[in-house]
């Protein structure tokens, strides 16, 4: 009897008006991402209404479920549409499965406004706040989440990707990313500073940079506090994640966007890597998690371009997984790294919006990191201006470095 009953009712509905009132072409759909998500068809119900005062009619349907069911109902007058999707977790928690089916449905039908509920069925366990609770796995055993207050945006890329931004409680505005939490208004800090200032700080000077990926400007922001810095390159794969971030993220970039010496290149980052000329001192891949589809990037050939485009004196920074949650995942990134540079410098911190400690490296073949006391750091900060800081500071640079014995003997 336990489960999850998800609603949501759609409001302006941007898709094709075809998928509102075709109850063939909105059956389609329906399936199609019903098995996508993995749960079980069993059944399955359709009607059409009748035009109405010279209104086409909407369409019910229903698909029954070996796990429960999914409902749908449309309003094409008011391009309109209500869903409802209900799992049972009996054998299994299919709770992940029916948020998948229900975002990719969302997503689908493009609404300007969206209310969404969820309800914790058949339990006697009190649900909290009526506000949706949005899971991420960590791994096959492990989830966290955030309770939000409203989905300002859905939407499916022209990259391909599945958009969500919320507000939340908690954090503020938040993205996500293919299921993936990427970047909040109320933490950013954490990780952004912790991508950045580590190696820019320990470069005397750093003038020229290059981010793949990037597309919410929180780590080009962090870079243009350096006042050495004259040119910053973010090379985003997805528009859509850079106007989204411009309309909704100005707590993430703070206006990063119109500062003249940031250039935005949409495209195959990676492509520009391959084809450029230029060198750059720092090199970021701030790109989506190691266990979606950037996981091919996370390879010694995608490092060795990165490698070709540095100046002398340069490195490559990046994120590289939970080592608690990852670490063969971790382990594997490291020792790929290290097949191009000679020197790779593991460091963490727990990050809020990713539910962990998480792990970054910093690699060069003559950039050390490391070899920066607190004092010094806090004299560069000081000569460079750098006062606007919420994490990093001297004495969490060293910090940062110190990895706990698990961590150490994982990248050994």
């Amino acid at each position: 009897m336990q489960g999850l009953h998800l609603t949501a009712d759609l409001y302006q509905c941007g898709c094709n008006l075809s998928l509102l009132v075709d109850a063939e072409r909105l059956s389609e759909l329906c399936r199609r991402h019903t098995l996508d998500v993995g749960l079980t068809l069993v059944d399955e119900k359709w009607f059409t209404f009748p035009e109405y005062q010279g209104q086409p009619g909407g369409v019910t349907g229903m698909l029954l479920l070996a796990e429960s069911h999914l409902a749908v109902h449309t309003w094409p007058e008011r391009r309109g549409v209500t869903l409802d999707v209900y799992v049972c977790n009996f054998c299994q928690d299919n709770s992940a499965k029916a948020e998948r089916l229900a975002t990719a449905l969302i997503a689908a039908f493009a609404p300007e406004q969206t209310e969404t509920h969820r309800i914790l069925r058949g339990s006697r366990i009190e649900a909290g706040a009526s506000d949706e609770l949005i899971l991420e796995t960590l791994d096959e055993h492990s989830v966290y989440g955030f309770r939000i207050r409203e989905r300002l945006l859905t939407q499916k890329t022209a990259g391909n990707q599945l958009l969500e931004i919320f507000d939340t409680p908690q954090f503020g505005r938040t993205m996500r990313l293919d299921g993936h939490f990427m970047t909040s208004a109320g933490e950013e800090f954490f990780y952004h500073e912790a991508l950045i200032h580590p190696a820019a700080i320990s470069h005397p000077a750093p003038r020229q940079a290059l981010i793949i990926g990037g597309g919410d400007g929180g780590a080009a922001e962090e870079l243009l506090k350096h006042p050495s810095i004259e040119r910053v390159v973010i090379a985003e794969l997805d528009a859509d994640v850079v106007e989204a971030s411009k309309r909704h993220l100005e707590a993430v970039h703070r206006g990063a966007f119109a500062d003249p010496r940031l250039e935005v290149r949409i495209g195959d980052g990676f492509a520009f890597l391959d084809a450029t000329d230029e060198r750059f001192d720092l090199v970021l891949f701030d790109l989506t998690d190691p266990d979606t589809p950037a996981a091919s990037l996370y390879t010694a050939s995608s490092f060795a371009k990165a490698r070709r485009a540095l100046a002398p004196g340069g490195a490559l920074v990046l994120h590289i997984g939970s080592p608690i949650f990852h670490p063969e995942r971790v382990r594997g990134i490291v020792a790929e790294l290290r097949q191009v540079f000679s020197t790779v410098h593991c460091y963490g911190l727990y990050i809020p919006l990713y539910g962990a400690y998480w792990g970054l490296a910093i690699a060069s073949d003559t950039l050390d990191a490391t070899g920066l006391d607190a004092t010094t750091v806090e004299t560069r900060l000081a000569e460079r201006g750098i006062s606007d800081l919420r994490y990093y500071n001297g004495a969490v640079h060293g910090a940062l470095f110190a990895l706990p014995n698990f961590y150490r003997e994982l990248v050994r």
